[in-house]
């Protein structure tokens, strides 16, 4: 299939990796491997998502982080901030840095309410407009959109699963949830 200027090679799902088990016991060797096994699917996921990334940069000059404001924005015409770092889920400080930099390119407008003054909206300028026709698809992101595509039985599996992983890392820093990935 090609997208943009990548290409991307579509193969059929591998078999899983069958778990030896020998009565209550996994077996060492077949742990290691399955290990390495998920460590490669890790590498897809994160490889998949910065070929995303780049591909955004390259066809319309802007982070992926700030098509996905861009495209919130537009679905979502007068939106503050703090609703749109919510949608984004990130800080509401990073994402007002955000909007500011797309602000300051002439691709945001801030609108204040005439209602309440003190309520600053958001909307799209026509250059964001004919700038998002450029992006490869999804906006928000190709990680997003797999994650929105899997049951909440598999959502919860998967959290529960990436909770373990993040307690077992040496190094961890938490603060990077609040981030976009395309800022890490």
């Amino acid at each position: 299939m090609q997208t943009g200027n990548a290409s991307f090679i579509i193969r059929p799902a591998a078999q899983t990796t069958p778990i030896i088990r020998r009565g209550n016991i996994l077996n060492i060797r077949s742990k290691k491997q399955l290990s390495l096994h998920v460590l490669k699917k890790f590498r897809i996921i994160y490889g998949s998502v910065r070929q995303h990334f780049r591909e955004v940069e390259q066809s319309c000059g802007v982070t992926g982080s700030q098509l996905w404001i861009m495209q919130e924005v537009a679905n979502t015409p007068g939106i503050g901030i703090s609703d749109l770092a919510d949608r984004l889920s990130i800080h509401q400080s990073t994402c007002s840095q955000l909007v500011e930099k797309l602000v300051a390119r002439k691709l945001i407008l801030k609108e204040r309410s005439r209602e309440d003054q003190r309520r600053v909206g958001l909307c799209l300028t026509e250059e964001a407009a004919k700038l998002m026709k450029l992006a490869p698809s999804p906006a928000q992101g190709v990680l997003p959109e797999a994650l929105w595509a899997l049951s909440a039985e598999t959502i919860q599996t998967l959290n529960s699963s990436l909770e373990k992983v993040i307690e077992q890392l040496q190094i961890r820093d938490d603060q990077l949830a609040e981030k976009p990935l395309s800022d890490l």
